[in-house]
């Protein structure tokens, strides 16, 4: 017997293929498109517009694979955490956070992480699995705040383009005129600088990057990045130079500041050097303490200086807002370790 396989997630060629295998005509695989991923659903005996033997026939052949998050924690500044269990018995978590018209969600492409940074709680647990395409799309269809999203950001869990295959299909899906139908321009992927799948994304995709920086000396980013070690940051920026971001497309460079480790004037000097030539943005973010690490954040002012200087040096510079520190879903602190 032939073992059930997802429905949600294939493609339309990949739909017309197994429409085509059960004896469905290929029309249908347009029909399955749209109850997948207009309206949500992954039921065949729930796609009235297909005859009752085509119902039958894929049910016999596809699972079901969305599932609704088995817990929510809520911050007091109305962040939600919600915790998603994968097919393979994982967990995962994603971060809903609202802001006035904005509604962001912060999703997992990898259940763990592998990268193994020094600043990030994820990293810590090391790597479980990769996340299907549709394990990475049930974190939007299943999200009970699903309809008041406006952006997403692949920042959650994991290194997405260490899981370049998946994260670039649930891309394709979200953006394509045959899928959700989102532009572009709503979703962000934030990359530590995978340089093997780095070209393959810009050229496959359309949507915006964010590139964890933290630190531009490379011995010292060795030292709280181990991916430096195989994938220079140098590498990075020179590789961002033969694109064009001046359109629609953006690029920023995401920096956590640690207290005494990569806030000083000579760090300023080399970000700027790194960066010559490169249309782009800073974004600062606070330190979140985890236990056992040496690092602090540096009060206010000296964020505030921190930003400045850099923009009076011409790269526009923003301090991103903390948001669910209280319940562990603020940047680097998301972790299933204890599930």
């Amino acid at each position: 017997m032939t073992p059930q396989e997802p429905l949600y997630g294939k493609s339309p060629e990949e739909l017309a293929a197994l429409c085509a295998e059960l004896g469905m005509p290929r029309f249908a695989a347009k029909q399955l498109a749209r109850w997948l991923y207009v309206r949500h659903t992954e039921d065949p005996y729930a796609m009235s517009d297909l005859s009752l033997k085509n119902r039958e026939l894929l049910a016999a052949r596809c699972g079901h694979v969305l599932s609704a998050p088995v817990r929510v924690s809520e911050s007091q500044d109305g962040t939600k955490k919600y915790l998603f269990k994968t097919l393979q018995g994982h967990y995962i978590e994603s971060a809903y956070i609202p802001d006035g018209e904005r509604a962001t969600l912060c999703v997992s492409s990898q259940a763990g992480c592998r990268m193994g940074c020094k600043f990030c709680a994820t990293g810590r647990q090391g790597l479980q699995h990769n996340l299907s395409a549709a394990e990475i799309l049930n974190q939007i269809v299943s999200l009970p705040e699903r309809d008041k999203l406006t952006n997403l950001v692949f920042m959650g869990m994991g290194e997405p383009l260490d899981n370049i295959d998946n994260v670039l299909r649930a891309l394709e899906i979200i953006t394509a005129p045959w899928g959700f139908g989102w532009s572009p321009t709503r979703v962000t992927l934030s990359t530590a600088g995978v340089v093997s799948n780095l070209r393959r994304f810009l050229d496959e995709s359309q949507v915006h990057l964010a590139v964890s920086l933290h630190n531009p000396f490379r011995e010292e980013r060795k030292e709280i990045m181990p991916i430096e070690g195989a994938f220079p940051i140098a590498e990075v920026a020179s590789i961002l130079r033969e694109y064009d971001f001046t359109h629609q497309r953006r690029v920023s460079f995401e920096y956590i500041v640690m207290s005494g480790l990569n806030d000083s004037s000579r760090h300023i000097r080399e970000l700027c050097r790194l960066l010559d030539g490169i249309k782009c943005r800073i974004n600062l973010i606070r330190f979140h303490k985890i236990p056992g690490s040496p690092y602090f954040s540096p009060d206010d002012e000296a964020m505030r200086r921190f930003r400045d200087t850099l923009t009076a040096k011409g790269i526009q510079t923003t301090i991103r807002a903390s948001r669910g520190e209280d319940i562990q879903a603020a940047c680097g602190l998301l972790s299933t370790e204890a599930q």
